[in-house]
């Protein structure tokens, strides 16, 4: 039963890959519109595959406070103008790595903070990593950033996404 929804679940991001451009590329600055329907299809299919993950690594309990802290926000726009910018757009669109908006509404802090923290174990192990590098087609490098600076950005993506 685990292979088969194993092989239901990689047909689909195969389907999902080349929905994002001509012959399996991605496209240049897919529209915000579509790039949120592709995410859709994607997160859905983690669902269907029982899969709602804190991604791998040490974050398992991510406290959040309410607004976000604003000077942990401003150090995360900082981070991403130094090292995120060039691939992430603050909207949906598709750059080089999928755009922010919405992000903390599709993924748990944990699986951000792993993410962030933790990358290659998670593009190697964690199906919705997969997803998303799915639509992208690159890696994305590993950021050095200590917990303390992953935590400002996952506070500046809370911010970005409107969090009250």
């Amino acid at each position: 039963m685990k292979r088969s929804l194993v092989y239901i679940f990689s047909a689909g991001i195969a389907i999902l890959a080349v929905q994002c451009g001509q012959g399996g590329q991605p496209k240049e600055h897919m529209p915000a519109g579509e790039s949120a329907a592709i995410k859709k299809k994607t997160d859905t299919l983690l669902l269907m595959a029982g899969i709602n993950s804190k991604g791998i690594g040490r974050f398992h309990d991510v406290k959040l406070g309410h607004p976000p802290d604003e000077k942990m926000a401003a150090r995360g726009l900082a981070i991403y103008q130094s090292k995120c910018f060039a691939c992430h757009k603050l909207s949906g669109e598709l750059l080089v790595g999928p755009g922010w908006t919405g992000v903390t509404d599709r993924r748990t802090p944990e699986w951000i903070m792993n993410w962030i923290t933790n990358t290659k174990v998670m593009l190697d192990k964690d199906l919705a990593a997969q997803a998303d590098m799915a639509l992208c087609l690159i890696r994305m490098p590993n950021q050095d950033l200590t917990d303390e600076q992953a935590r400002d950005v996952l506070e500046f993506m809370r911010k970005n996404d409107g969090k009250k």
